[in-house]
């Protein structure tokens, strides 16, 4: 019988703690494993000769030459989880927005602000949600994320985002929570992990810095809304980030490279559970 083939794509200059446990996980399943690492330079051919025999691949690079690595194998013939169309609204913050409103998914308020410099400072007024976060529509790990509490402050802050980055992306104003951000881990639809991401000392939640993290129950509201989330989204395996307000539920974001490694005695069965996942989309194709 022939071994399932799964193409791993990753961004590192070397093997991460994510490609041991996916090579080591493979080979208890009996998957055969091909990496394909960006950080390498990778040409069409290159990158034909790599997933020729790959029944499907995995995409956990967030980096945004991945996306494009991800349309290219699509192009080529290719299935790959997940499929560049959902990098459409959890690439982009605006457009993630626009998506939950749309679909009556309980996310905090948010303004796109213009581009003029003149106009802001209105469009700010007339949001009025002070103190306000302000964000590129791209980014991770809080990069590009800052709170301000007046109008001045807040163009100070954008005109310190356009300096600093290397293009003049959009940037949208939301209204400030103050919660720690509860993450919510789905893979296959189903809920796997659960937990509370805070920074001491700062407002934001990122949990980048974080050394322990805590569980929390998943209510009966928040499993409705996650798998709304989901199935607006189409996405197979993602990390959903929420805030509580007035103890209700927002959506915050959604990641579709989630962090595997907030409880490290479980990394090992989430690889074990995506590489499942990939065994059951790849006998649908």
């Amino acid at each position: 019988m022939k071994r399932l083939v799964i193409g791993y794509i990753f961004f590192n200059r070397k093997l991460g703690k994510d490609e041991k446990f996916f090579i080591k996980e493979a080979k208890k399943k009996k998957i055969d494993l091909i990496l394909i690492n960006l950080e390498e330079e990778i040409d069409e051919k290159k990158i034909l000769e790599k997933i020729k025999y790959c029944d499907i691949i995995y995409n956990n690079s967030a980096e945004q030459f991945a996306i494009e690595i991800v349309k290219t194998i699509e192009e080529l013939g290719k299935k790959v989880i997940d499929s560049s169309k959902t990098y459409y609204y959890t690439e982009d913050k605006w457009m993630f927005y626009l998506k939950c409103k749309e679909s009556g998914i309980p996310t905090p308020e948010t303004s796109l602000l213009s581009e003029n410099i003149n106009e802001i400072e209105k469009e700010l007024l007339i949001f009025n949600h002070f103190p306000v976060i302000l964000k590129r529509i791209e980014g991770t790990c809080g990069e590009y994320v800052e709170k301000a509490n007046t109008p001045k402050q807040a163009i100070k802050i954008i005109k310190k985002f356009w300096k600093k980055g290397s293009e003049r992306l959009p940037i949208i104003a939301q209204e400030f929570i103050k919660s720690p951000s509860y993450r919510v881990t789905v893979i296959g639809g189903k809920i796997v992990q659960t937990a509370i991401k805070k920074n001491k000392g700062s407002w934001k939640s990122t949990g980048v810095y974080e050394k322990k993290f805590q569980k929390f129950k998943v209510d009966k509201e928040l499993k409705k809304i996650i798998n709304k989330v989901i199935r607006v989204m189409k996405i197979n395996v993602c990390g959903i980030d929420l805030l509580k307000k007035d103890n209700q539920w927002k959506v915050l974001e959604i990641n579709s490279t989630p962090g595997l490694d907030f409880f490290k005695n479980e990394r090992e069965m989430l690889v074990g559970k995506i590489l499942d996942l990939l065994k059951k989309k790849a006998k649908r194709k």
